[in-house]
């Protein structure tokens, strides 16, 4: 059944969801509260809007994605009419005990299982829409990000710095139309956090239930916690002219043009 979170956020997509009939929608699930959200508006969706779903999740860190946590999130899922499609990796999590800092291992292990996913699809792309659950306190904290390690530090551009910029800038479009005619969709970019955990509470919404042991490594954890003690919520306008304006965020031009097998191998 539609509620009324869903019926404001397909009023505000309107144009990009009467894209999606026929197609086929691939959204990358991990049980946290972003990618539930998202999930839960794409079902919504794909009642109204006649397009199928696929969820892919990389159950790692092993630590967390336990069996009991993936048959209980599984189960509900399933309930609601997609299966979770939970592919194992071949790291272990001793690779994170040893790490300096073991979110970029983490990172790495999911990229690299969702390149060699991509890379096995048989499916006509220019009928595939990639989603990707950033929300906008993840564009706030990509803003910081560069404001604080680029344009106020003491040390140069290096570039390191620019490629990540470049790499996350292409986060703050609700969409892109690639020039192979696939889509990457981003539809929680006008959600601050507590509103995405408000609607998961009212909607009895599981989400993965064991933390991560290195949570405190992520500065996006240390960002979120300043903003719950101080009450901050964000407008998605006003950061996305602050980030043309500003920060000099690339054009999307920049993205679209990409070849296929660049762009998901580099940059998405």
């Amino acid at each position: 059944m539609m509620n009324e979170t869903y019926r404001k956020w397909s009023r505000m997509h309107q144009e990009i969801l009467g894209m999606l009939p026929g197609k086929k929608v691939l959204i990358l699930y991990s049980g946290g509260k972003d990618s539930s959200f998202c999930l839960d508006l794409m079902l919504q969706a794909a009642a109204e809007f006649d397009f199928s779903i696929e969820a892919h999740a990389g159950a790692f860190p092993l630590h967390r994605y336990i069996e009991e946590e993936r048959s209980r999130l599984g189960a509900y899922w399933q309930n609601r009419g997609v299966q979770i499609q939970w592919h194992p990796v071949k790291t272990t999590d001793e690779a994170l005990e040893s790490a300096q800092n073991p979110c970029l291992i983490c990172q790495e292990v999911r990229k690299e299982l969702m390149h060699e996913l991509l890379e096995k699809w048989g499916h006509d792309w220019s009928k595939i829409v990639l989603i990707a659950s950033y929300s906008l306190w993840d564009l706030v904290g990509y803003s910081l990000e560069h404001v604080l390690s680029n344009l106020l530090s003491s040390t140069p551009f290096s570039e390191k710095s620019r490629d990540r910029f470049f790499d996350t800038g292409q986060r703050f479009y609700p969409l892109l139309h690639m020039k192979e005619g696939y889509h990457v969709f981003r539809p929680l970019l006008h959600y601050n956090t507590p509103d995405i955990l408000d609607y998961l509470k009212s909607h009895d919404i599981p989400i993965l239930s064991v933390p991560c042991l290195y949570k405190e490594y992520r500065p996006k954890r240390i960002l979120e916690t300043y903003y719950h003690q101080f009450g901050l919520k964000f407008d998605y306008d006003r950061v996305m002219t602050f980030a043309k304006n500003v920060l000099g965020l690339p054009e999307s031009f920049r993205y679209t043009s990409a070849n296929k097998e660049d762009y998901l191998k580099k940059i998405f």
